[in-house]
C-alpha cells in the first residue's frame, strides 16, 4: 500500500488536527498504532512539525471527514498524476548540499535510537563516512557541541522504508551472532563436561583397585636355598 511522502510527519499533523483512529492514521501512513499512539502522548517525534496531507494533494478534507464520521473506513490516498521520484539502484547515496550540514544530527539520532545499526549501515543510509560516525560517537567531531539528535526520516536524509529494512538486517545478524556464541558456548561445555567425567571415572577407578592386585614380587624370581634330592638345604 502507497503511503505519504514523509509518514511520521503526516501522522503528526493527522493527530493534532483530526478525530481519526490511531488504527486509521497508522494504516495511512505505514506505521505501528502504538508508535501513532506514543505520537499523540507526546513520546515520540517530540517537536516535529506536521505536514498537512491536504495541502500536499494526498488526502482530501471530504476523505478525512467520511474516515472521522466511521470509524471502520479506512482512508485513500489521493491519486495524482506528479512525477514520482525515481529511485537509485545502487551507488553511494547522495545527500544535496543543503541538506548535508543536517548529518551530524542524523547519525547522532541513529547512534541513540538504533544502537544495532553498524557503521557501514549508517553511512550508507545517510551517505557519511565511518571516520565522521565514529568521531560523533566519540564525541571528537568538531562540532560536537552544537550536535542534536534529530530524525534523518524528518530531515530528508533517508525513507522509512530504508531505515527499517536497515534495521531488520542488523537485528537478524544480531540473532545469529548470539545464536552462533550460544551454541559454541554449550559445545564447549560438553566438552568440559566429557573431560571432567573421563577425570572423574579414572580416580574412581584408581581408588577401587584391591590392594591385594598391587604389584608382588614373583617368588619365582626370588632367590631361593638350593635343596638336594634328600630334602634338607645344603
Amino acid at each position: 500500500m502507497a503511503t505519504p511522502l514523509m509518514p511520521k510527519a503526516t501522522a503528526v499533523w493527522l493527530v493534532d488536527n483530526t478525530t481519526l483512529s490511531f488504527t486509521q492514521i497508522s494504516e495511512f501512513c505505514g506505521l505501528h498504532d502504538l508508535e501513532v499512539q506514543a505520537i499523540a502522548d507526546g513520546e515520540v517525534a517530540i517537536g516535529m512539525v506536521g505536514r498537512d496531507p491536504v495541502a500536499n494533494g494526498e488526502l482530501t478534507k471530504e476523505e478525512i471527514a467520511r474516515c472521522e464520521a466511521d470509524p471502520a473506513a479506512h482512508l485513500r490516498l489521493q491519486v495524482h498524476n506528479r512525477p514520482q521520484p525515481v529511485t537509485r539502484a545502487g551507488g553511494p547515496r547522495y545527500t544535496p548540499v543543503a541538506k548535508r550540514q543536517d548529518r551530524p544530527d542524523a547519525i547522532a539520532w541513529l547512534l541513540k535510537n538504533h544502537p544495532e545499526l553498524q557503521d557501514s549501515q549508517i553511512a550508507k543510509l545517510i551517505g557519511s563516512t565511518k571516520s565522521t560516525i565514529q568521531a560523533i560517537r566519540d564525541r571528537t567531531h568538531w562540532n560536537s557541541t552544537n550536535i542534536k539528535q534529530r530524525d534523518p526520516i524528518t530531515l530528508g536524509l533517508c525513507s522509512l522504508r530504508d531505515l527499517n529494512a536497515a534495521v531488520e538486517k542488523a537485528r537478524q545478524k544480531a540473532a545469529r551472532d548470539a545464536s552462533g556464541k550460544k551454541r559454541a558456548e554449550a559445545l564447549a561445555g560438553r566438552e568440559d563436561s566429557v573431560a571432567a567425567d573421563d577425570e572423574v571415572e579414572s580416580q574412581v577407578e584408581t581408588d577401587q583397585l584391591d590392594p591385594s592386585e598391587a604389584d608382588q614380587p614373583d617368588l619365582a624370581d626370588t632367590d631361593q636355598p638350593d635343596v638336594p634330592d634328600g630334602g634338607q638345604p645344603r
